[in-house]
Formats: structure tokens, C-alpha cells, sequence
């Protein structure tokens, strides 16, 4: 009786969480679809949408599809995306696990100046003298190396790494098992909410990098789908009046406007994410937990 009254008195808190945590979400994944019902809208009549499109519209959609070398360039930054993540996991992770074993010469020092790296940054002219001297600029390269290894990353794996057994180890180690093959069987596919977590983070930062493209990067093969995108988007007002101009040509009495093109570009750039993320949540959420408390 005593437990079904203090269910009772609980139940006005837990609605107030309940519709304080909905009003949140909502605040926070409505600017996203609100875009996205922008995009799809009537220029003319795309102010006055808010929960639905008006005047179902995919014009904006089209012209930026007819840009020269997006197709290209959206491959450039897929390949950046995928290749990136992956070496960065890679090297990060391994150079993680290095450093907490006892028998690395120096792993305290190699430790910490990793982590004086994140406090030091010598600006962008000596960054770019860096790039260019190592061969980099109109190089692929460029979007894949100097990630590579990522200090803010090994930390998150080296503090997940420690809180596995060292039993598991201990047991491979007798039955012969050298680092890097404990590493990759065992060490690695117990590690997957961090990886997930640095994937994801990674990922997004590849795909949505276009500073080293902008200053290293002349040569149009190159050129990411957010450098293209990204100068479009400066120059949206003219994008739009030679789209109008173009459907005038073709007989169509519809207007492009400069915050339609604008909408356009935004969704292109980050509906990929949005759509990979989902299928990581669940370890993301569990290697932030894990982080945060070990850390």
C-alpha cells in the first residue's frame, strides 16, 4: 500500500520529465526537419511552411545536381569519409592500447606528449608550410594522414582499453599470442562502443572538412562535396536568379530564391550523417558513458 502511494506521488514528477524531455527532442530535431520541409517546398510559398511542404517542389534539388563535377566531388568526400575513419581507427586505437602496456619503453612520456598537443597549435601559416613540405597539397593524402592519430580520440580508447580485464590478456599471452595479434582478436572487437564513438566523431569531422581543401587543394579532381557546396552557398543569390532564369526557359512560371538554395544545400551535406548515425547510437551512447565516468 505504503509502495503504490509513493508510486502515485511520483507519477506528476515523471510526467513533468516526460513532457520537459519531449519538449527538447522536439527543440532539437525540428530546425532539421524544418529544413528539410524548406527544401522541398514552393520558393514562393516556402516561408509559410511549417509542418509539411507547400507546393511539393524539387527544383533546387535538380540544379544542384546538374553543377558541374557535384557527382565527382561527392564521391571525393565519400572516399575521404570512409578511408579516413578507418586509418584513423585503425592507428589511433593500436597507438591506445600501446600505451597501456607496462613493457613500452617510455609509454608515459609518448602519453603525455600526445597530450600536449592539444593544448599547442602553431596557427595556420605554419600548418600549411607542414602540409606543403610533406607533400600534401593536390595530394589525396592530405584528407587521410594528418588525422591519422588523434590524441582527444586515444585518450577515449586508452581509458576503454583499461577497463577490460587484463585476464584477457594475461590468458593469450600464455597461449602465445604476441600485442598486435592480441590486439586485433581481442582487444579490438571488445572495444566496439568506443570505436563506434570515434568513428562517428571522425566521420563527421572528414565529411564535413573543408578547410584543407579550400587552402592546399587547387586542383578540381580533388575538391570535396563541401568545398563546391560551400562556395555555391556564398554565392547562392546568383545561383538562384540563373536557376529562375533557367525554368523561364523552359516555360515554368516558378522563381528560385537565394534561402531555398540555400536549404537545398545544407540538407545534401548533412542527410548522409544523419542517416549512418542511427546504426551507431547505440554503441556511441555506451562509449560516452563509459569515457565519462573512467575518464
Amino acid at each position: 500500500m505504503r509502495q503504490t502511494k509513493l508510486k502515485l506521488r511520483g507519477l506528476p514528477f515523471q510526467a513533468f520529465l516526460n513532457i520537459l524531455f519531449l519538449a527538447l527532442v522536439i527543440l532539437c530535431v525540428y530546425p532539421f526537419y524544418y529544413i528539410l520541409v524548406y527544401s522541398l517546398s514552393d520558393p514562393d510559398r516556402a516561408a509559410y511552411a511549417f509542418l509539411y511542404p507547400i507546393g511539393f517542389n524539387l527544383d533546387g534539388y535538380r540544379m544542384l545536381f546538374q553543377l558541374n563535377n557535384i557527382f565527382h566531388a561527392a564521391v571525393i568526400s565519400a572516399l575521404r569519409t570512409v578511408l579516413g575513419t578507418l586509418i584513423t581507427v585503425a592507428c589511433t586505437s593500436f597507438a591506445a592500447y600501446l600505451v597501456t602496456e607496462r613493457e613500452m619503453m617510455w609509454r608515459t612520456f609518448v602519453y603525455r606528449f600526445f597530450v600536449i598537443t592539444m593544448y599547442l597549435n602553431a596557427g595556420l601559416i605554419p600548418w600549411y608550410l607542414t602540409m606543403r613540405a610533406y607533400g600534401l597539397k593536390n595530394n589525396f593524402l592530405l584528407y587521410i594522414l594528418p588525422g591519422a592519430v588523434s590524441a582527444y580520440y586515444m585518450i577515449l580508447t586508452k581509458t576503454y582499453i583499461e577497463s577490460l580485464p587484463e585476464s584477457l590478456e594475461e590468458s593469450a599471452m600464455l597461449d602465445g599470442a604476441g600485442y598486435v595479434t592480441i590486439f586485433w582478436k581481442i582487444i579490438l572487437p571488445l572495444s566496439k562502443p568506443i570505436i563506434a564513438t570515434v568513428a562517428i566523431y571522425n566521420a563527421v569531422n572528414q565529411w564535413n572538412s573543408w578547410s584543407d581543401n579550400y587552402f592546399l587543394v587547387s586542383d578540381e579532381n580533388l575538391q570535396t562535396l563541401q568545398l563546391i557546396l560551400y562556395n555555391y552557398l556564398n554565392s547562392a543569390t546568383n545561383l538562384a536568379q540563373a536557376s529562375t532564369q533557367q525554368l523561364e526557359a523552359m516555360g515554368a512560371s516558378r522563381t528560385m530564391t537565394p534561402m531555398s538554395i540555400k536549404m537545398c544545400i545544407t540538407v545534401i551535406t548533412t542527410l548522409p550523417i544523419m542517416c549512418v548515425y542511427p546504426f551507431l547510437q547505440k554503441h556511441f551512447a555506451k562509449g560516452i558513458m563509459i569515457g565519462a565516468v573512467k575518464g
